[in-house]
């Protein structure tokens, strides 16, 4: 039976209007909006033409509804800069990621979900702190962002959506934890977007709370726990110049600018000192391009599960055919894991202990 659901998700992948769609397909927008409303059955011209002007396979339209992502249940940094249609390009992604996750899951055991529900602590900075505790990090710093929020049961996928508009968000879905990180944005950027996802995980997974507000909290969780008051204070006593901070924000991961705000909430630069600093930051481009840029982070996830399919001989083109994908649209939720670029056998043979731990090969 044809999914409306699917074509309404695919439409919105490709950041197409209804009007648009039923231009390339060369049908009638009354003929589209019917179909994305009800439950009619076009005929198979209608449906070709439809997958044609998507660039998706016919077989996708005719499967199950998949789950759609809500943008009231998904935490958007930046909704007053994002479009409407980046938005929905971005959710619709999610959603093609929800597929992507249950044929995972059918196939591999994962690590089950470790997060703490943090929604009645008022305090980001003893949240974070909390959390840190229970999962045994102290005031250390955090080696691999991505890592560690697999290895806590956190579906982390990636977007590609070239635009700086869309940061990240998160969602909860049959109590599993989702984090969606724009690959376009820096190494350093992307690690304080993911610790700001993690916060809204454990600090408003009931909702209920204003959107400014959230987000203030998910930024101040994310400061904290990337750059721990107790760890920044013994590293940093006195700072005089924005070169000394350049070079202490190698430890922990962090912009040039993410290590100047926190230094500034923490008391040790002045608001006078790191006014003159975020000038010096813009005038030197450091706004946009990073000074000394960590390599980005990748899934280990799915380096290991790339390597288990290239040993069983199932390419990226199986998977998506089995998922009725394009094979694009799977690659760029995957960090790019599937491209025949990444060679898995250039990989460690044994993943993070835990991290995967059992594998259906039937």
């Amino acid at each position: 039976m044809f999914s409306s659901n699917r074509l309404r998700l695919a439409r919105k992948r490709r950041r197409l209007t209804g009007i648009e769609l039923a231009a390339r397909a060369g049908i009638t927008p009354v003929t589209l909006s019917r179909l994305e409303r009800t439950r009619h059955e076009p005929i198979d011209e209608t449906i070709q033409a439809i997958a044609d002007a998507l660039d998706y396979p016919l077989e996708f339209f005719s499967a199950p509804d998949i789950d759609e992502v809500e943008a009231d249940a998904a935490s958007f940094r930046s909704l007053k800069s994002m479009t409407a249609r980046e938005r929905d390009a971005a959710l619709a992604a999610a959603s093609m990621a929800f597929l992507v996750s249950d044929w995972i899951e059918a196939e591999y055991q994962l690590p089950a979900t470790d997060l703490l529900d943090l929604s009645g602590e008022r305090d980001p900075d003893i949240a974070a702190r909390r959390l840190r505790s229970a999962w045994g990090y102290g005031e250390q710093p955090i080696g691999n962002m991505i890592d560690l929020l697999e290895a806590k049961g956190v579906r982390v996928f990636s977007l590609s959506e070239n635009t700086k508009t869309v940061d990240a968000f998160s969602c909860w879905r049959n109590n599993v934890p989702y984090i969606f990180l724009n690959t376009y944005k820096s190494a350093e950027h992307s690690r304080l977007d993911a610790a700001h996802e993690l916060g809204h995980l454990c600090l408003h997974k009931h909702g209920g709370a204003r959107q400014l507000a959230v987000e203030a909290e998910a930024n101040a969780f994310a400061a904290s726990f990337l750059m721990p008051e107790a760890d920044v204070r013994a590293r940093i006593l006195h700072i005089t110049a924005l070169s000394q901070v350049r070079k202490a924000k190698v430890r922990w991961g962090v912009s040039l600018s993410a290590l100047t705000y926190r230094l500034s909430k923490l008391g040790i630069l002045t608001e006078w000192q790191a006014r003159g600093f975020f000038i010096e930051i813009n005038r030197l481009g450091y706004r946009t391009g990073e000074p000394d840029p960590m390599p980005h982070e990748t899934s280990l996830v799915w380096q290991t599960v790339f390597r288990d399919l290239w040993q069983r001989r199932i390419t990226k083109e199986d998977v998506a055919s089995r998922l009725y994908l394009p094979p694009s649209e799977l690659e760029s939720l995957v960090f790019g894991l599937a491209s025949p670029a990444f060679d898995p056998r250039a990989t460690p043979d044994q993943p993070r202990a835990g991290l995967i731990l059992a594998v259906d090969n039937g």
